[in-house]
């Protein structure tokens, strides 16, 4: 029996987005900067897929959906295209909890001489909306806040967070990487400037991603070209798998309001299985949290041989997959810096581990995992 349980990592691509992607790379394969009807074809795949990612986040400008190679690049795209408009370094704000393409596109910031505010977190995770207005300078360019932590799951404020920072005339971007699909995203009500997806979080193919850029906000783009996606992302569009990332976010839109709720009963049965087990602490929020996403420490974790990544490989062992928060850099276990960032100690941060559910994801799955975890910590 294998049960699949890191849909945080990655998403299976779904059937109708391999059809779509076939159907380009058989008849509909040309360039779509081509004037002919070849590229004209390709060209219309690709407004279709703009027109099917805007619906999900409710871009009502579908020139404002910029086509990436994924997250990172999106994130990057973001922070970077806004940081180049200056030739003078200025102050940017972030999370204590950002993914790693934003915490480290803002040292490499650090590095060029500008100033970074990394917002602390209570232990829940989350970044305290007071605390963003009183970081505010009068030479803050832009603020960014990730929205559904990929590692221990929680939910920011990110409407209140964006209003601050637009009531003082400063830029707002999020990474929505992990709630974009599983939580309504509404860019126009959220009041957020740039927002980042990725495909194959919502189980479209892996290479695709997107930049929503508000209208009216200037960018620089990280390298040069043909100018394609409004002069923002240079380079010849992977046409096909654009396409399966649209209709994958056409999917996802559709099935948001049944999906997004079993998710939330098999998350929380699974969590009341795990309640009870010695030395198992939950992190993150548990109301503000993304509806797949369930994350723990363990305080008996001690070194290698008894760390997140230890329970990873007994459950993948056992068939199943789940993942670890810490990092191994050089043969060497470094404490997760998420865990860290919201005040466990290093010792407990060597036991983090994620368990995220999906559209494969059943009651049966749920019990099996609660059983097998249990006697995987017993064994350790």
């Amino acid at each position: 029996m294998q049960i699949y349980l890191d849909y945080s990592a990655t998403t299976p691509t779904r059937p109708e987005a391999i059809a779509a992607m076939q159907k380009v790379f058989t008849q509909q394969w040309g360039n779509p900067s081509s004037l002919h009807e070849w590229g004209q074809r390709a060209a219309t795949v690709l407004e279709t897929a703009r027109f099917q990612v805007a619906g999900l986040i409710n871009a009502s400008i579908v020139e404002s959906i910029i086509f990436t190679s994924g997250g990172t690049e999106a994130d990057n795209l973001a922070i970077m295209g806004v940081a180049r408009l200056y030739n003078v370094p200025q102050h940017i704000i972030i999370s204590s909890v950002e993914h790693s393409a934003i915490s480290e596109s803002a040292r490499l910031l650090e590095m060029w001489g500008w100033e970074v505010t990394r917002l602390a977190v209570d232990g829940k995770a989350r970044v305290n909306p007071a605390d963003l207005a009183a970081a505010l300078r009068d030479n803050t360019v832009l603020v960014s806040v990730i929205y559904g932590q990929s590692e221990v799951g929680t939910v920011q404020a990110i409407a209140e967070l964006a209003a601050i920072a637009r009531q003082n005339g400063v830029l707002f971007h999020t990474d929505a990487v992990q709630a974009v699909g599983r939580l309504p995203i509404d860019v126009e009500a959220f009041s957020v400037d740039l927002l980042s997806l990725s495909s194959h979080k919502i189980y479209g193919p892996q290479g695709a991603g997107a930049l929503y850029v508000r209208p009216g906000v200037e960018l620089v783009p990280l390298f040069g070209g043909g100018g394609q996606e409004m002069g923002l992302r240079s380079g010849t569009q992977a046409t096909a798998v654009i396409a399966g990332f649209g209709v994958a976010a056409e999917l996802a839109a559709q099935e948001m309001s049944t999906e997004t709720p079993r998710l939330i009963q098999l998350r929380d049965r699974l969590f009341a299985q795990l309640v009870d087990i010695p030395g198992l602490i939950s992190t993150g929020d548990r109301e503000h949290r993304l509806p797949h996403h369930l994350s723990f420490c363990w305080e008996y974790a001690d070194g290698e041989k008894r760390s997140g990544k230890t329970i990873v490989r007994q459950m993948n062992l056992a068939g199943i997959g789940i993942s670890a928060g810490a990092a191994c850099h050089s043969g060497k276990l470094s404490p997760s810096p998420i865990l860290l960032a919201m005040g466990y100690s290093e010792k407990a941060a060597l036991g983090g581990i994620r368990i995220t559910l999906g559209r494969e994801t059943t009651a049966a799955d749920v019990d099996w995992t609660a059983m097998v975890l249990k006697q995987v910590l017993q064994r350790l």
